[in-house]
């Protein structure tokens, strides 16, 4: 029986790609067990509750704050250490894809080092901490972006395939009718879908929120579908009599391929995940990029979607006035213009990698066995 680890997590970004890359496995082996080694956090148990696969959390917790937080980090990361190699020494998988963040780095690390078939994901412009040390142990780096192998080791760069972000088939496969009925939705308007990934973005919800007067005057063409995130506060539902523009709220879409379909567009950040998912569906976007990653690697996400036409980028200012008037100035023009959302929608298609998931996994999976013999025990912890 074969038996793969996909490990990351964290920022439930990091997640999605991989349950894209478990389903192409599932496709060409039914028969496989497939193990998402995760973080405690949870924003990943949600997202793999739903799913039919074996969850291994672990206490592995970002590096942040004072020495307190220091000496807690190095806690957590020492027993997630142990217990990824125990993992791996008791299910022997088959392969290990890293999906990128801190949860990823405990037993992709291992798996490199006992010789088992490991390789990691990195969808993001910017190869990320984790990642970069990763890289100089694993034996494929699977990019979306060309500019990706820029900020990797040199003696990594040769072993990069780009191949795009994998995301999951039934992505595409929401009906418009069936997206009206669940949000409950008008049929006889365009939607605006405003959401910010999984967790939800405060500064993107009060900036629409400072729109509402100038949405409002959209209101006979335009209606909201806003997913706020948890405890995160925005618009909200607006009674069936209220004229203004109709708003739908959620804290949380565990369809987003009914989101996607009922959208015509879209304002959210620029997650590579959500990238490949505007892309993937067509979907034409403002988007804000977060703005207090210290490499700003959203907004290098974002260039190549606008380089094509696909996208606008708006600058996320951290203030919802400045963020409403940056956003009145790119998101009302749209919204008022057909054919231009026609154009941006066809523009989005055109950058789309859909087979990306395969691309992994014909790595992951090779039809032959692999050659390597792996070293089960691997080295003595240190």
């Amino acid at each position: 029986m074969s038996l793969y680890i996909l490990a990351g997590g964290g920022s439930g970004g990091h997640l999605y790609p991989g349950l894209a890359v478990a389903e192409e496995i599932l496709r060409r082996r039914p028969g496989a067990k497939i193990v998402f080694a995760c973080s405690q956090r949870d924003i990943d148990r949600r997202i793999l509750a739903a799913t039919p696969y074996a969850i291994a959390p672990l206490p592995i917790r970002p590096l942040a704050g004072g020495p307190l937080k220091l000496a807690s980090f190095c806690a957590k990361m020492m027993e997630s250490m142990w217990r990824a190699r125990r993992m791996l020494k008791n299910l022997q998988p088959s392969g290990v894809l890293g999906l990128g963040g801190y949860a990823s780095v405990p037993v992709t690390w291992w798996a490199a080092k006992m010789g088992f078939r490991a390789g990691i994901l990195n969808p993001d412009a910017v190869a990320g901490k984790a990642n970069r040390l990763l890289a100089k142990s694993a034996e494929c780096i699977f990019t979306q972006f060309e500019c990706t192998a820029e900020n990797l080791p040199k003696r990594a760069r040769g072993r990069v395939q780009l191949v795009g972000c994998p995301i999951r088939s039934g992505l595409t496969s929401g009906q418009r009718t069936e997206a009206i009925k669940h949000f409950g939705l008008l049929k006889t308007r365009k939607t605006l879908l405003v959401f910010g990934a999984s967790l939800g973005a405060t500064s993107i919800n009060a900036a629409v929120a400072e729109l509402v007067g100038d949405l409002d005057r959209l209101a006979s063409k335009w209606q909201v579908l806003l997913v706020t995130g948890q405890n995160k506060t925005g618009l909200s539902d607006t009674p069936p009599r209220h004229t203004g523009i109709r708003v739908r709220a959620r804290a949380y879409c565990d369809r987003m391929d009914l989101a996607y379909a009922a959208a015509d567009l879209a304002v959210c950040r620029a997650g590579a995940g959500v990238v490949a998912e505007l892309a993937a569906t067509a979907t034409p976007a403002v988007v804000m990029p977060y703005p207090h990653h210290a490499d700003d690697h959203q907004r290098r996400n974002a260039e190549a979607l606008a380089s094509a036409g696909g996208a606008v980028i708006c600058t996320d200012l951290t203030d919802a006035h400045a963020n409403a008037a940056a956003l009145r100035e790119v998101l009302l023009p749209a919204m008022e213009d057909d054919a231009r959302l026609a154009a941006m929608s066809s523009a989005a298609g055109s950058v789309g990698r859909p087979d990306a998931a395969a691309a992994v996994a014909d790595w992951l999976c090779p039809q032959a066995p692999s050659s390597i013999t792996p070293n089960r025990d691997g080295p003595a912890p240190r």
